[in-house]
Protein backbone atom coordinates (compact mmCIF):
# COMPACT_ATOMS: atom_id res chain seq x y z
CA UNK A 1 0.00 0.00 0.00
CA UNK A 2 1.20 3.59 -0.09
CA UNK A 3 1.45 5.59 3.01
CA UNK A 4 2.26 9.36 2.45
CA UNK A 5 4.43 10.36 5.89
CA UNK A 6 4.91 13.87 6.37
CA UNK A 7 6.58 15.08 10.30
CA UNK A 8 7.51 18.61 11.15
CA UNK A 9 10.27 18.31 13.73
CA UNK A 10 11.34 21.42 16.40
CA UNK A 11 14.97 22.02 15.53
CA UNK A 12 14.92 24.69 18.47
CA UNK A 13 17.69 22.78 20.03
CA UNK A 14 20.54 20.43 18.92
CA UNK A 15 18.39 17.21 20.23
CA UNK A 16 15.59 18.35 17.52
CA UNK A 17 18.17 18.84 14.80
CA UNK A 18 19.38 15.06 15.51
CA UNK A 19 15.72 13.84 15.94
CA UNK A 20 14.80 15.43 12.29
CA UNK A 21 18.17 13.59 10.75
CA UNK A 22 17.37 10.40 12.47
CA UNK A 23 13.30 10.56 11.08
CA UNK A 24 14.69 11.49 7.82
CA UNK A 25 17.14 8.62 7.57
CA UNK A 26 14.80 5.70 8.35
CA UNK A 27 11.95 7.70 5.94
CA UNK A 28 15.00 7.20 3.14
CA UNK A 29 15.26 3.78 4.16
CA UNK A 30 11.44 2.92 3.04
CA UNK A 31 10.53 5.31 1.02
CA UNK A 32 11.21 7.88 -2.17
CA UNK A 33 11.21 11.67 -0.52
CA UNK A 34 8.97 13.87 -2.56
CA UNK A 35 9.09 17.26 -0.63
CA UNK A 36 11.69 18.22 2.40
CA UNK A 37 9.54 16.68 5.23
CA UNK A 38 7.11 14.10 2.96
CA UNK A 39 7.61 10.53 1.62
CA UNK A 40 5.65 8.35 -0.35
CA UNK A 41 6.21 4.57 1.10
CA UNK A 42 5.43 1.77 -0.59
CA UNK A 43 5.16 -0.57 2.39
CA UNK A 44 3.52 -3.90 3.29
CA UNK A 45 1.85 -4.43 6.56
CA UNK A 46 4.56 -5.67 8.62
CA UNK A 47 6.21 -2.87 7.31
CA UNK A 48 4.00 -0.62 8.16
CA UNK A 49 3.50 -1.56 11.77
CA UNK A 50 8.12 -1.41 12.03
CA UNK A 51 8.29 2.28 10.23
CA UNK A 52 5.36 3.37 12.42
CA UNK A 53 7.19 2.29 15.68
CA UNK A 54 10.30 3.45 14.68
CA UNK A 55 9.28 7.17 13.97
CA UNK A 56 7.13 7.56 17.19
CA UNK A 57 10.13 6.22 18.98
CA UNK A 58 12.24 8.65 17.73
CA UNK A 59 9.86 12.15 17.65
CA UNK A 60 9.33 14.01 20.80
CA UNK A 61 5.61 14.01 21.01
CA UNK A 62 5.41 17.34 22.79
CA UNK A 63 7.26 19.23 20.16
CA UNK A 64 7.33 17.46 17.10
CA UNK A 65 4.30 16.18 14.96
CA UNK A 66 4.05 13.05 12.62
CA UNK A 67 1.11 12.02 10.05
CA UNK A 68 0.86 9.09 8.18
CA UNK A 69 -1.75 8.78 5.04
CA UNK A 70 -3.04 5.75 4.05
CA UNK A 71 -3.67 5.89 0.49
CA UNK A 72 -3.68 2.19 -0.13
CA UNK A 73 -2.90 -0.37 -3.24
CA UNK A 74 -5.35 1.49 -5.51
CA UNK A 75 -3.41 4.97 -4.75
CA UNK A 76 -2.54 5.77 -8.60
CA UNK A 77 -5.94 7.46 -9.30
CA UNK A 78 -5.78 9.65 -5.90
CA UNK A 79 -2.40 10.94 -6.53
CA UNK A 80 -1.76 13.71 -8.70
CA UNK A 81 0.88 15.83 -9.81
CA UNK A 82 1.70 19.16 -11.25
CA UNK A 83 4.88 21.35 -11.53
CA UNK A 84 8.64 20.85 -12.44
CA UNK A 85 9.38 17.96 -10.04
CA UNK A 86 8.66 14.92 -12.97
CA UNK A 87 6.75 12.29 -10.54
CA UNK A 88 8.07 9.06 -10.77
CA UNK A 89 6.83 5.32 -10.58
CA UNK A 90 6.15 4.81 -6.70
CA UNK A 91 6.76 0.99 -7.28
CA UNK A 92 9.41 1.02 -10.17
CA UNK A 93 13.03 0.93 -9.91
CA UNK A 94 14.61 3.59 -7.52
CA UNK A 95 18.25 2.70 -8.35
CA UNK A 96 19.96 0.52 -10.90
Amino acid sequence: MLVLITYDVSTQSAAGKTRLRKVAKECVNYGQRVQNSVFECILDASQLLMLKDRLVSLINEKEDSLRFYYLGNNYQTKVEHFGSKTSYEAEGTLMI
